[in-house]
C-alpha cells in the first residue's frame, strides 16, 4: 500500500517535469497554427497598407523599378534559395536583415529565404487565394533541422507576433515557415528598440534603383535552364514562372523571355526619373489633396513625405477617420522639393480606366482626378498621366 502511493506520487512529479521541460520547440509550435482568422488578420493588414496584389511577372517588374519593392540578396548571414522573384517591401529585407544577423549568432547557421513576392499567376497550387505573397509583405523560411535553431526561430517569431509587427505559421506541405510582416507596426517596433526613428526607413532604402527589361534568347542545340540562367545571372526557378514553364524542358529554337535586372544610381536614373514624373506646384508650396477610395492618412503621409500626425494638426483632425471626397491640405514643408511619380500611359484599343487603373496599382478615381477626366470615357491614343500605385 505505501510502495503504491510512493510510486503514484513519483509518476505525478515525473508527470509535472515532463510538462515543465518539454522542449520548447513543441510548445511554440502549437502557436504557429494557421486559421481563417489569421488570413483575415493578415489581409486586413494589406488593406490598411494600400497594397497592392500583383498577378503577373509584369507587375512584379513595373514595382521593382517603381521602389516599392526592393531586392533581396543574400548576404554573411542568410540565404535566397530559388526564389524566383527575390523582391519585397523595404521593411520586410530589413526584418530579413536584423533577423537572420540575430538567427546566426544564436544559434550558429544562416537563415534560409525560400519564397519572397509572388504574382497571382505564379502561386503553387497548393497556396490560398486569399495569400498576402502578391503584396511582397510575405516571407518563406526554411525550417532548420538543429533543434536549438528551430526553438530560436520559433519562440522569436511568437515575441513578435505577440508584439503585433507579423503573423507567423509552421507550414507542413512543405514544410516551411510563412510571416507576414506588417510594414507600419515594424519599422515603430525598430525605432523603439534602436531609439532611431530613421532606422527603418534608411535600412530599407537601396540607395540605388532597379531596372528591368525582358530579354529574348532563342535555344541553341544542347542548351539547358541552368546554363541559360547561369549566362543571365538568375536562376532556373526565374526563367520558369516568366516563361510559364512547368517542367525544366525546353527545345532547341524555342524562344524564352529572360529577366535582365541591374541597379543604377541615382545620378543615373535621372533621365528616367525626369520623363516620367511631374513635379509639384514649386517649393514649399501647399497641396490640397481628395481622398480617394482606400486611402488613409497614412498612405497619404507616406505618398507626401511627412506624418500623420502633421496632416492631423494641418487640418484640424482629432481622429484618423477621413472619408472619401474630403478635401485635406498636404504640409508645405513636406512637398518642398517633393518630385510626384507619375507614369505616362498611352491608351491601348480595348483599354478603360479600370484595367488601367489595375495595371499601374491605382484607383479610377486617382486617374481622373489627375487628368481632369468627369467621366470613365477614354479613347486609343489618348496619353494619360497615371499616379503611381503601391
Amino acid at each position: 500500500m505505501e510502495w503504491t502511493r510512493r510510486r503514484g506520487l513519483e509518476l505525478c512529479i515525473i508527470g509535472f517535469l515532463t510538462i515543465l521541460l518539454a522542449p520548447p520547440t513543441e510548445t511554440a509550435a502549437q502557436g504557429l497554427r494557421g486559421s481563417a482568422a489569421s488570413l483575415d488578420r493578415q489581409n486586413e493588414q494589406a488593406r490598411l497598407h494600400d497594397f497592392t496584389y500583383l498577378n503577373t511577372p509584369a507587375d512584379v517588374r513595373r514595382f521593382v523599378e517603381a521602389g516599392y519593392l526592393v531586392p533581396v540578396r543574400p548576404n554573411q548571414d542568410y540565404d535566397v534559395h530559388n526564389v524566383s522573384f527575390p523582391y519585397a517591401r523595404p521593411e520586410a529585407r530589413l526584418f530579413i536583415q536584423r533577423l537572420a544577423a540575430q538567427y546566426r549568432a544564436a544559434c550558429g547557421e544562416k537563415l534560409v529565404v525560400t519564397s519572397l513576392t509572388r504574382p497571382r499567376n505564379r502561386q503553387p497550387p497548393n497556396a490560398s487565394s486569399r495569400s498576402v505573397h502578391p503584396t511582397g509583405m510575405a516571407i518563406d523560411l526554411r525550417v532548420s533541422q538543429n533543434a536549438r535553431c528551430r526553438s530560436w526561430l520559433e519562440s522569436t517569431l511568437l515575441s513578435l507576433e505577440g508584439q503585433g509587427v507579423l503573423e507567423a505559421i509552421r507550414e507542413r506541405r512543405p514544410p516551411h515557415y510563412h510571416v507576414a510582416l506588417y510594414p507600419r507596426p515594424y519599422s515603430e517596433h525598430v525605432a523603439r528598440v534602436t531609439g532611431e526613428a530613421r532606422t527603418a526607413e534608411v535600412a530599407g532604402s537601396s540607395g540605388t534603383e532597379v531596372r528591368s527589361e525582358l530579354v529574348q534568347h532563342r535555344v541553341r542545340r544542347g542548351e539547358n535552364l541552368t546554363a541559360i540562367a547561369r549566362r543571365y545571372d538568375t536562376s532556373v526557378s526565374r526563367l520558369r514562372a516568366e516563361n510559364g514553364l512547368s517542367t525544366s524542358r525546353i527545345l532547341a529554337g524555342q524562344v524564352l523571355q529572360v529577366p535582365v535586372y541591374r541597379e543604377v544610381t541615382a545620378s543615373e536614373a535621372v533621365t528616367r526619373v525626369s520623363s516620367n514624373v511631374s513635379e509639384s506646384d514649386g517649393p514649399g508650396e501647399a497641396l490640397e489633396h481628395t481622398v480617394g477610395r482606400g486611402e488613409s492618412l497614412w498612405t497619404l503621409a507616406r505618398r507626401y513625405g511627412t506624418t500623420v500626425s502633421a496632416l492631423q494638426q494641418e487640418n484640424a483632425l482629432n481622429s484618423t477617420r477621413i472619408v472619401v471626397g474630403q478635401n485635406l491640405v498636404i504640409p508645405a514643408e513636406s512637398t518642398a522639393g517633393r518630385v510626384a511619380q507619375f507614369v505616362r500611359h498611352t491608351v491601348q484599343s480595348g483599354e478603360s480606366l479600370w484595367t488601367i487603373a489595375r495595371r499601374h496599382g491605382t484607383t479610377v478615381n486617382r486617374i481622373q482626378d489627375q487628368n481632369d477626366i468627369s467621366s470613365n470615357r477614354i479613347y486609343a491614343g489618348q496619353v494619360l498621366s497615371v499616379p503611381a500605385g503601391r
